[in-house]
């Protein structure tokens, strides 16, 4: 029998911090958001690297978001599993997680040695050539790379959800229930007449 639940709460499908970096890993792309200056919300897809618990992206320094980054440091980023190659390992956590965080520039030759590399075989981990030639393209001169530091998770594990459903999962396995599912889904619940939850 499934157990009770209410497909509007789903603060309480974390990701374990293994999971986290099960996704981060295997995940080969993410979608960095930022503000521009008269405020409308831009995001673009990149490829990323998860690294010392920051993610690190790279593109041209030229491009609009460098400069609109530097004026605001925060963003967000975007990480899902649909991001998974088709040959990732089976068993991989499900589901996605948005990163709040602040981003910081880098160009010296240091982070440029080691995150060109690593990048280029996270993206062929069993092409060398492959790697090498993208390592080489992206050693240009008017590279940036940026490394976001996460100050807040928003996830969304959908296989602890579907388990939920399922009534296949203990209540240990369940998170907190978040602010957004407790007081503000209570909040706009007595707005419109309902009873709380």
């Amino acid at each position: 029998m499934p157990q009770t639940h209410d497909h509007e709460i789903v603060s309480i499908y974390p990701f374990s911090e293994d999971e986290v970096d099960q996704l981060m890993n295997h995940s080969g792309e993410c979608v960095l958001m930022w503000a521009t200056k008269d405020g409308w919300p831009v995001g673009v897809t990149h490829t990323f690297l998860w690294h010392d618990e920051k993610i690190w992206l790279t593109f041209a320094s030229h491009r609009h978001r460098a400069e609109a980054i530097r004026r605001d440091s925060r963003v967000s980023v975007n990480v899902s599993s649909a991001g998974y190659s088709p040959g990732a390992p089976r068993g991989l956590p499900r589901g996605a997680i948005t990163f709040k965080g602040r981003g910081e520039f880098f160009d010296d030759d240091e982070t440029k040695q080691w995150f060109y590399p690593a990048l280029s075989k996270k993206l062929s981990p069993s092409d060398d050539g492959a790697a090498t030639f993208f390592t080489n393209f992206l050693d240009s001169p008017l590279r940036t790379i940026l490394a976001i530091t996460p100050e807040k998770k928003i996830m969304y594990n959908s296989r602890n959800a579907d388990r939920h459903v399922a009534g296949t999962i203990s209540k240990d396995e369940l998170g907190d229930r978040l602010s957004g599912d407790a007081t503000r889904m209570n909040a706009e619940r007595a707005r419109r007449g309902l009873d709380p939850r």
